[in-house]
């Protein structure tokens, strides 16, 4: 199974935060950070950037120095200084959100160390046959090792694994667990095998933990050594996949980002129990269940809503300075992946629509619109993908095709040969209209493919800001113990011109940046007047008129 994920918001897919789908139990809130927002690359902003997350680390709210520090990383790739910094704030948010998985702990209780071992020989033999390169077998066990020694210091981790460690003990371990990883030459999975066993030993002798526990970090220091997309997924995360792809999840229904006294509204989707509850966009969540949203860090607060499927969670929001309070049972929501297609411009035949996702049902969805606004009088057509985050990477191949007559579409190069494809345009039915396309920096991985087709083959016009540059493949793979799987990148996509996706992004041809304004918090919310769509809109006149 081939899919396609953003780095900022795969990360968020898999907490309380989920953009597509959730299994049952989970909120279906999807936080956002606006490219807007991300920190300059001068040395200044770096200095603010180390200031600010060292705080956000202090106040342990490491979802959001996470954030922090992918966001720099970005616009200072390879940074000594953001690097450590980063890795230490992902194996932390990484920790937390494991020992609040119940599916983890399930497997925590259930799994016995020959278990334990076999899954994580299972997921080396994973990452040694599908992973895009060949791996650094010597930095998935440092990583692994780094995850370990992180875990040990951590009150959830000793608590749930029943430990009562002293100050000292846990240095004497992270001491020699290090010398002995320093003269430890890793070159091959059996090597790196062998080394895991002696630290999961050391472990046990050390400090009585688990080896269940030790291999488990082991197993997820591993996946994350590998590339920012590549994820071991327990349990829950894997049926969180397979639902996301469905497009459908148990939860509210709206999408959030973080606010200063709270939680920001920033979508409400159709027919979802927050809409039918009064919920809107520019309302503020200050309250879940009568407790402050400010007092947690972002990803603790959006973890309030989560809840089984029927159960009820009280809510207060503020509006415009006015409060008001209320009371949603979280549902089953279809999540659409074609939205607010309309005649945005009737006189001069242009259409809108926006694509949210490239999901199972985007293709039967996107058939559907397209025949209504063909009912309806199009004779152009705006397709918005501004802050699409991807999806799979069939339904970006069939998308574009419904508007590309011949030639590539996109292109895979992995490892192995088999990931070595190239996806081609069919002639039989293809929708001529005029064709602008709307992109911003959080247009992502298939929406790129998407993009990237319609610009090569100049079928249409690309309209915004470049995209967020993310160019490769991920492949999901179940895994034999826990219920759990992985997610390993498996190959690069390249546009039709064989230009790479990665870190370059889809340039638009016309230039067009969202306006946004401040509420009365300090919080920036788009406005209504939307100078893209607007620009967008002048284009398809233009097609229309020359037609």
């Amino acid at each position: 199974m081939q899919q396609l994920v953003s780095l900022r918001l795969r990360r968020l897919l898999f907490s309380a935060v989920v953009a597509f789908g959730a299994t049952a139990g989970q909120a279906q809130v999807r936080i956002i950070t606006p490219q807007s927002e991300s920190p300059a690359v001068t040395t200044t902003a770096l200095d603010d950037v180390l200031r600010r997350g060292q705080q956000f680390e202090v106040e342990r709210r490491w979802g959001d120095a996470l954030t922090l520090y992918e966001d720099a990383l970005r616009h200072r790739p390879g940074d000594p200084a953001l690097g450590p910094r980063h890795e230490l704030a992902k194996i932390h948010y990484d920790l937390g959100r494991r020992y609040t998985d119940s599916s983890f702990r399930r497997s925590l209780s259930t799994l016995a160390q020959r278990d334990a071992a076999a899954l994580y020989n299972e997921l080396l033999l994973k990452v040694q046959s599908h992973y895009v390169v060949e791996p650094n077998w010597q930095e998935l066990v440092r990583r692994g090792s780094a995850s370990l020694s992180v875990a040990v210091g951590e009150e959830p981790f000793s608590q749930t694994n029943r430990l009562k460690l002293t100050a000292e003990q846990i240095e004497t371990f992270r001491g020699m667990l290090g010398q002995y990883l320093q003269t430890r030459p890793i070159r091959d999975r059996q090597q790196a095998n062998d080394a895991v066993m002696y630290s999961v030993r050391l472990a046990e002798q050390q400090l009585r933990l688990s080896s269940t526990a030790a291999l488990l970090e082991y197993v997820s220091g591993a996946t994350a050594a590998l590339d920012e997309y590549s994820a071991y997924l327990t349990g829950n995360q894997l049926n969180d996949v397979y639902s996301q792809i469905e497009g459908n999840f148990v939860g509210l229904g709206i999408e959030l980002k973080a606010a200063e006294k709270g939680l920001l509204v920033v979508k409400v989707i159709t027919g979802s129990p927050a809409e039918r509850g009064g919920m809107r966009a520019g309302d503020v969540i200050t309250d879940v269940n009568n407790q402050k949203v400010a007092q947690f860090s972002t990803d603790q607060a959006a973890d309030l809503l989560q809840g089984a499927e029927g159960s009820f969670v009280d809510i207060s929001l503020s509006s415009a300075g006015a409060a008001r309070s209320l009371r949603l049972r979280r549902e089953q929501v279809d999540v659409p992946s074609v939205d607010e297609a309309k005649m945005i411009d009737p006189d001069y035949g242009v259409a809108y629509l926006k694509l949210t996702c490239f999901q199972k049902t985007t293709s039967r969805d996107l058939d559907a619109a397209l025949w209504k606004l063909h009912r309806d009088g199009m004779k152009s057509l705006v397709i918005d993908v501004r802050g699409n985050p991807g999806g799979l990477l069939t339904s970006s191949v069939e998308v574009a095709d419904k508007f590309v007559e011949e030639g590539t579409i996109v292109s895979t190069r992995g490892r192995s040969s088999l990931e070595n494809y190239t996806y081609s345009a069919h002639k039989a039915g293809t929708w001529r209209v005029p064709l602008v396309v709307l992109i911003d920096g959080d247009s992502a991985s298939a929406s790129e493919i998407f993009a990237g087709a319609i610009r090569d083959h100049r079928r249409g016009t690309v309209v915004g800001e470049r995209s967020y540059g993310k160019g490769s493949v991920q492949g999901i793979f179940p895994l034999s113990l826990a219920g759990a799987g992985v997610r390993l990148t498996t190959a690069k996509f390249y546009s039709p011109n064989g230009q790479p996706i990665s870190n370059f992004g889809v340039r638009p041809d016309v230039e067009a940046h969202q306006v946004a304004k401040p509420l009365a918090d300090g919080t920036i919310l788009p406005t209504a007047d939307d100078p893209v769509v607007a620009a967008g809109v002048d284009v398809a006149r233009q097609k229309v008129a020359h037609r």
